[in-house]
C-alpha cells in the first residue's frame, strides 16, 4: 500500500487534535485555513478512514482518530528525539579535515577559525598544511588537501576560488623605528633602510616584484627568510623592515611591532578558499569550509591597518 500522506499532514493533525479547531490550528503551523483543510482531507482519503468529526463549532476525534493520535504522538516524538541525538552526536562526530594554507594566514586567521570549529566538534582531527601557495594549489588539485586557503588559483580551470577578503601589503617595522610614527610610506621612503624579503619561490614575492617592476627607486634585499614569520622575527630582531601581508601582522597592541599602510603603489592581494572542482567534501570538511564565510571581516577588532588615515 503506497503512503500517500507525509509529515506536514500528520503534524496537521496533531494541531487540530490539540487544538480542536481549524483556525486556531492552521495559525499554530503557519498556513492558511483553506491549505489546513486540505491537508486533514488529504490524510483522511489516504487513510480510508475519518479521523474529525466536525461541526459549525467544534472539531472532535472520532474513536479512530483519538487511536491514531496517540501513535502520530508517539511517532513525532520518537523523530524529534532521533533528530536531536544526531545534533548531539556532532559533539563527538570523528573525522579528519586537512587544511591547506599559506604561512602567513595561519597564525592570526586560520587559528581563529579552527579555534571555533573546535569547540563545537572537539573530536574532529584536523591537518594544516601551510606552505607555499604553488604547494598549496598542487595539494587541493591532487585532493591531499579538503581544501586550502591562498591567493592564488583563481585562473586554474579545476579549481574553483571563493574570495575571502582583500588585504593590502604594510611595512613592518619595530616601534622604535623611524617609520613607526608615519601614518604611511612609500616604496621609495622604505627603500631608504635595510630591507628583509621572502624568497624567489614565495608567490608573496613573484607578485612584489610585479607590482614593483616599474618602481625606479625600490627597496634593496638585504636578508631573505623562507616564510614571512620568519620575516617578522629578523624585524622584531632590528635587523631591518619588511613590506608583508596586513594579514600576517599582530595587532596593533603588539609591544614591539607596529604596521604602517604602504603607498605609490598600494599593493593588494586577494585571499579565498580553493577546492577541486566537481569533488565533495565531507560533512565535516564542509562545516569548517562555511566557517570561513561566516568568519568573513571578523579576523580581529583592530586590524593591523588602523594607522592609515
Amino acid at each position: 500500500m503506497a503512503i500517500n500522506f507525509d509529515l506536514n499532514d500528520l503534524q496537521a493533525f496533531r494541531a487540530v487534535a490539540e487544538t480542536s479547531n481549524f483556525r486556531k490550528a492552521a495559525e499554530a503551523i503557519h498556513i492558511s485555513q483553506p491549505a489546513f483543510s486540505r491537508r486533514i482531507e488529504k490524510l483522511e482519503q489516504a487513510l480510508g478512514v475519518r479521523l474529525l468529526d466536525r461541526t459549525t463549532r467544534r472539531v472532535s476525534l472520532t474513536a479512530v482518530g483519538r487511536e491514531f493520535d496517540r501513535k502520530v504522538q508517539t511517532l513525532l516524538d520518537d523523530l524529534d528525539n532521533t533528530l536531536l541525538g544526531i545534533r548531539g552526536i556532532a559533539a563527538t562526530r570523528m573525522g579528519e579535515v586537512t587544511i591547506a594554507c599559506v604561512p602567513s594566514t595561519v597564525y592570526y586567521y586560520l587559528s581563529q577559525v579552527i579555534s571555533r570549529y573546535h569547540e563545537r566538534y572537539p573530536k574532529i582531527r584536523i591537518k594544516v598544511f601551510d606552505a607555499s601557495a604553488n604547494e598549496v594549489l598542487s595539494a587541493v588539485a591532487r585532493s591531499e588537501a579538503d581544501f586550502g586557503l591562498n591567493f592564488i588559483g583563481s585562473q586554474e580551470p579545476d579549481i574553483e576560488f571563493k574570495p575571502l577578503l582583500e588585504e593590502r601589503f604594510v611595512a613592518a617595522c619595530r616601534r622604535d623605528h623611524p617609520l613607526a610614527k608615519k601614518r604611511r610610506v612609500s616604496w621609495t621612503e622604505l627603500a631608504a633602510y635595510d630591507y628583509i624579503s621572502v624568497g624567489k619561490s614565495s608567490g608573496n614575492r613573484l607578485l612584489l616584484d610585479q607590482a614593483l617592476s616599474g618602481l625606479a627607486n625600490g627597496p634593496q634585499i638585504l636578508f631573505e627568510a623562507q616564510h614571512v614569520t620568519t620575516m617578522l622575527g629578523l624585524v622584531e630582531a632590528g635587523l631591518g623592515v619588511a613590506a608583508v601581508p596586513s594579514m600576517a601582522m599582530p595587532a596593533a597592541d603588539h609591544p614591539l611591532l607596529v604596521s604602517v599602510p604602504l603607498v605609490d603603489p598600494v599593493i593588494t592581494r586577494r585571499i579565498g578558499l580553493i577546492r577541486r572542482k566537481g569533488r565533495s567534501l565531507s560533512p565535516a570538511a564542509l562545516q569548517i569550509y562555511e566557517f570561513f564565510t561566516e568568519m568573513k571581516g571578523q579576523r580581529r577588532a583592530k586590524p593591523p591597518a588602523s594607522r592609515a588615515a
